[in-house]
């Protein structure tokens, strides 16, 4: 096609009727998308990316495949899309590892400040402070006065050094002036076998995973890390309400793409993927995962990724926290 400067009033009136899958270059990449996951499949950052895969898919006009690329805590996976040409052919959903793990590895291959365009918030994830149901303490307060009382003395389990879990009690035992004794797993089953075996005083658990072991009477909670209470536990206080706003903990899980992403792909993105999070069923198939929907602008999402950069940063230095 010829384009003259009698075509070009034509033309934009042909562009701007055309449908959603008719993009610029600069909001539509030229071939399939890679979307990477660092961790393994059926993992809970793995099933929000296979959740919101086709709606990117029809955003972006292209075939999206989640890649599963796990190793070394995330960064492999993260690794390459670090190495990326930021075309929009290769993004990544990451969740807590983002922000908390960086700190804990030497030689990061990647600078997660410089290396990336945070794109948006899809979904955050909460837990909540459990105890063996023998323990003497049946709220926050009575926990904080055993840890007292005997320092160094109670025992706490995760799935393993600098984990969501492990990064979670330190940042309680942080606020509230505590000394733990953390004993690492390999992987949140042995762990939470050794709580309900009675044999580890306490954990940091994903509110999905506590629920129902709570109204089994297996063990007992007494705070979720969310800032307000949680629907399926309303009578479980927040951290805040505790006596502990710095402890206050959410797992978000967000997209991201390459440094130097056009801006134009970043916002349609984001747009695109906020009217996604906007349906009804989208949000209840979050919820059913035990998560809550996020979404909002690009600069919040970004805001927040450097705060919680600076804030585990901060955690992992204070904690004394060593990678294994």
């Amino acid at each position: 096609m010829t384009i003259t400067r009698r075509s070009l009033p034509a033309l934009a009136t042909g562009l701007l009727a055309a449908p959603a899958q008719a993009q610029t270059p600069a909001v539509r990449p030229d071939g399939p998308v890679s979307l990477v996951v660092p961790v393994t499949p059926s993992t809970a950052q793995d099933l929000i990316a296979r959740s919101f895969a086709p709606a990117l898919s029809e955003i972006l006009g292209q075939p999206v495949v989640v890649e599963n690329r796990s190793g070394a805590s995330g960064v492999i996976g993260t690794g390459i899309v670090a190495r990326a040409v930021p075309d929009g052919r290769m993004l990544l959903m990451q969740g807590a590892n983002f922000v908390m793990s960086p700190p804990l590895i030497a030689n990061l291959p990647y600078d997660p400040q410089r290396a990336f365009v945070p794109i948006i918030r899809i979904a955050d994830g909460n837990s909540v402070l459990a105890v063996r149901k023998g323990l003497a303490a049946r709220d926050v307060a009575e926990f904080v006065a055993l840890a007292k009382a005997r320092p160094g003395d109670l025992d706490f389990g995760s799935p393993g050094n600098g984990t969501a879990p492990h990064m979670g009690m330190v940042l309680f035992a942080l606020a509230a002036g505590i000394e733990l004794n953390h004993i690492p797993y390999r992987g949140t089953s042995p762990a939470l076998q050794d709580l309900l075996g009675e044999r580890i005083a306490a954990m940091v658990l994903p509110v999905s995973v506590a629920i129902p072991l709570a109204r089994d009477n297996q063990l007992r909670l007494l705070a979720v890390t969310a800032e307000t209470r949680w629907p399926d536990l309303p009578e479980v206080p927040t951290m805040a309400e505790a006596g502990y706003p710095d402890a206050t903990m959410t797992i978000s899980y967000g997209l991201y793409g390459p440094a130097g992403l056009p801006a134009p792909m970043v916002a349609h993105i984001n747009a695109g993927l906020n009217a996604w999070l906007a349906q009804p069923a989208t949000r209840q198939a979050i919820q059913a995962r035990g998560l809550v929907p996020a979404g909002g602008s690009q600069a919040d999402f970004a805001a927040n990724v450097q705060a919680e950069l600076a804030r585990w940063a901060r955690v992992v230095r204070e904690g004394r926290i060593r990678a294994d």
